[in-house]
């Protein structure tokens, strides 16, 4: 929502203790979100078939439908018989300056999702990715996949903020993939106390968004990966972008790239988001999004990717 005036002007420091106040907006957009949607609709755009596992409410549906419509399978999202889905609520004035709220709703009950039964329908998963949710459930996914061998990736994201290093520590230990951003790094080096290398010791690979600069990737004792972000972009929203880095960088690694390759569609599934408001009103065709990662990154890095993303035409 957007409020016209300044919150300042309504605001009575003297009086805050008592604050009583609601402002009229002049809008009310309703965006679809959730890091875990936001990366299975990146990974279907590109043709895979990602399974949403997470804890919502029955108003769902509509959701639901929509997500489907667009090649995620939806079928082991956890409803809560109680609970509203989780959503963040924010009106902006003039200033830029916010008044926001989070309600986690039904996310808190996805700590009573068991892994187990999901993998016997569905079969072995490439990688099972946590992401910023309750953070019960975080752990008790995370060990979960460490108990019965399923290659997890670690995403804390919007965690990190609130938690300590009883928290971090478990959620990074052993992950085949760490997502982050370059604040968030250094953030995870804070509250667990581990250095750099540490960190690094500790995962499989080690990949770090750094905004319009690109992405770092990193493997201990191997070389530094540093990929461009794509060119040409036309930044109008940064909501959901590193999500799409994330879900471009997996569907390449599921199609067996290497991680100059992974970063490079990751980066290019980005520019797509940041140049759209939403998360997830993007599209392209196979041949405009070959023709971009041309552009960025050369002709190579296109025909490396074509077969894939023809295979995934052809699917649909």
């Amino acid at each position: 929502m957007s409020f016209a005036g300044k919150f300042e002007d309504s605001l009575v420091v003297e009086q805050l203790h008592k604050l009583s106040v609601s402002f009229l907006v002049d809008d009310l957009e309703i965006r679809r979100g959730g890091v875990a949607p936001n990366m299975c609709f990146g990974m279907a755009r590109l043709g895979l078939r990602p399974v949403l596992v997470g804890s919502a409410g029955e108003d769902f549906a509509d959701y639901r439908s929509w997500l489907e419509r667009h090649g995620v399978d939806c079928d082991h999202v956890r409803i809560s018989e109680s609970l509203h889905t989780a959503r963040f609520v924010c009106t902006t004035d003039t200033t830029m300056a916010q008044f926001a709220s989070f309600y986690p709703g039904a996310m808190k009950e996805a700590r009573l999702i068991e892994l187990a039964p999901i993998v016997a329908r569905v079969g072995a998963p490439s990688f099972v990715l946590i992401g910023a949710d309750d953070p019960d459930g975080m752990l008790r996914h995370t060990e979960e996949c460490r108990q019965r061998g399923y290659p997890f990736i670690a995403d804390p994201s919007q965690q990190l903020a609130f938690g300590e290093g009883d928290l971090i520590r478990p959620l990074v230990e052993g992950a085949a993939i760490l997502f982050s951003n370059e604040y968030e790094s250094h953030l995870i080096q804070q509250k667990t106390g581990w250095s750099a290398d540490e960190v690094l010791a500790r995962v499989g690979v080690q990949v770090t968004t750094l905004g319009a600069d690109g992405v770092r990737v990193l493997r201990a004792g191997e070389d530094d990966i540093v990929v461009p972000a794509a060119k040409n972009v036309t930044a109008v929203e940064p909501t959901g972008v590193g999500d799409a880095f994330r879900a471009g960088y997996l569907a390449a690694t599921a199609w067996g790239l290497d991680l100059t390759r992974s970063a490079q569609v990751g980066c290019v599934l980005a520019a797509y988001v940041v140049e759209t408001v939403g998360t997830q009103e993007y599209s392209f065709t196979a041949e405009q999004f070959l023709a971009r990662l041309e552009e960025s990154y050369g002709a190579e890095a296109a025909a490396d990717v074509a077969p894939h993303l023809a295979a995934a035409h052809q699917a649909r």
